[in-house]
């Protein structure tokens, strides 16, 4: 097995990842960096590459794996601290996940990916526009999630099938998450931020779904 780290933005490195090959690359990995690594880690019959940093940066490998059809990349997840993904994922954080990355076994998992062609790693928060109330109407599969205005829409990846779940954020009253294959919203005009990314512009929709394909997951 060829086992490469992709450490990201200077990430402290676990006692558990220090011995193995790695890259150094920003908070959200260029493509050029990935296809560099790609052909090394090709040599073998099982690659491996282990992304140490945040949740923006797990879906930016995800995404460039997507678009050049190599999900059969397995892919260990190592947050320094507990994020979205870690808990959607249950990957642990630290030396735990790395010791997990290393040792683990490849799962088929859902990979969810949105209407622009990114993936989704951890969670997405649809607002409206600067930062206002979302106006809308938005579904889970054939299920209502609401319609008229609501705080936020929040968004994030499941573990396993259907792949995709939803909620509208509330103050005081728990959050009903509804699970599906999609998560559709048609707004006025909305922001969405994806794994702490910010979208340049407002959109007039926004869409989650499963992808055809899964990504493998080192659990």
């Amino acid at each position: 097995m060829s086992t490469h780290v992709l450490r990201c933005d200077g990430a402290p490195v676990p006692i558990a990842l220090a011995a193995l090959p790695t890259t150094q690359t920003a908070a959200i990995p260029d493509p050029a960096v990935i296809d560099e690594l790609l052909p090394v880690l090709a040599a073998d019959s099982l690659p491996r590459l282990i992304v140490l940093g945040e949740d923006a940066a797990l879906a930016a490998v995800l995404t460039h794996l997507m678009r050049t059809e190599r999900l059969h990349v397995e892919i260990g997840y190592v947050p320094v601290e507990k994020t979205y993904a870690a808990r959607a994922y249950q990957t642990g954080t630290g030396n735990a996940a790395a010791k997990r990355a290393i040792g683990g076994s490849a799962v088929e998992t859902p990979l969810v990916r949105d209407d622009t062609g990114k993936v989704l790693a951890g969670r997405a928060v649809i607002t409206g526009i600067g930062g206002e109330r979302l106006e809308g109407e938005a579904y889970v599969d054939d299920t209502l999630l609401f319609s008229a205005d609501v705080t936020a829409m929040l968004v994030s990846p499941c573990l396993e099938p259907p792949g995709v779940r939803a909620a509208v954020r509330r103050r005081f009253r728990k959050r009903r998450w509804v699970e599906g294959r999609a998560a559709q919203l048609g707004t006025p005009g909305a922001i969405v931020t994806r794994d702490g990314v910010r979208a340049d512009r407002p959109v007039p929709r926004s869409s989650f779904y499963r992808h055809h394909e899964p990504w493998l997951l080192v659990r």
